[in-house]
């Protein structure tokens, strides 16, 4: 017998993975939270700013304050409030690595483990009935963003029905994408009724993570839940794939280089001629 019947050796590209699967089927993957002390301090820190913008203590239950928002934030001033929380969790030096811990293996395995990661760290607040805080449907490619980046969304609160976000399913996704110039000189709410029998909106809990693909449709409706949805989303890529009008240095930066890439990057040719 030879060696080579004995070790069938492979690449990593051929061994099966159920997560790989999943994300390349469907464009998304809910996963429990990998780092829960980071989700906790990261939900400390914006809870903390919401309430030093309101000019209160914060509380112990906070998941409770942070559902009841609404009962505490006029809408004209949300913005105001949710900037000014975004100011203080971009503030923390510590906050982006923390956010990458939530989902790192994850990231590694759909992504690669050379990634950079945006600078900032967005902050969504949707109250209840407020049709002034919608995301309609798109896909991010479109307005100039890499087909190479993924979105971590993490929900603060527990998310579900339109509290959450909804996907077109990834098979109806291709089809209508494909025939976009179809629908020109209609509007964002005709492409939503005609991919509404296949959205699904997906029940997030507080410990979870979405990682999905942004070249698919998604977005958000008005939240008719009674409740009030606290989420973050950040974009991550590998560091070496294409980059579109988001360029490194500006909107992205690099979080893990290897010693290769780290040599490769610093080589100069010498020059062998001289005039």
């Amino acid at each position: 017998m030879r060696v080579s019947d004995a070790r069938p050796w492979t690449f990593d590209r051929d061994a099966p993975s159920a997560l790989s699967d999943t994300f390349l089927r469907k464009g998304i993957v809910k996963t429990a939270v990998e780092d829960r002390a980071a989700l906790d301090a990261i939900r400390e820190t914006v809870a903390r700013a919401f309430a030093g913008w309101l000019g209160v203590p914060l509380p112990a239950d906070l998941a409770t304050f942070l559902n009841a928002a609404h009962e505490r934030i006029p809408v004209d001033r949300l913005n105001d409030c949710r900037l000014h929380v975004i100011g203080a969790m971009n503030g923390e030096p510590w906050l982006r690595p923390a956010y990458a811990a939530l989902a790192r293996r994850t990231l590694e395995t759909l992504v690669g483990n050379e990634l950079a990661m945006q600078r900032q760290i967005n902050l969504s607040v949707q109250l209840p009935r407020d049709a002034g805080s919608l995301l309609p449907v798109h896909s991010d490619v479109w307005a100039g963003d890499s087909p190479y980046e993924v979105v971590l969304w993490v929900p603060y609160v527990d998310c579900a029905r339109t509290k959450s976000m909804y996907f077109c399913d990834a098979t109806r996704d291709a089809e209508v994408q494909a025939r976009l110039a179809d629908l020109r000189g209609g509007t964002v709410e005709d492409l939503y009724r005609l991919i509404e029998p296949h959205v699904e909106f997906l029940d997030v809990a507080y410990g979870e993570v979405l990682v999905f693909t942004q070249n698919i449709l998604h977005g958000n409706r008005v939240n008719v839940e009674p409740e009030t949805r606290w989420s973050s989303n950040c974009r991550f890529k590998s560091l070496l794939s294409p980059y579109a009008d988001k360029k490194l240095g500006e909107f992205f930066e690099p979080i893990s280089i290897r010693p290769a890439t780290r040599l490769g990057l610093r080589y100069r040719l010498p020059e062998l001629s001289r005039d």
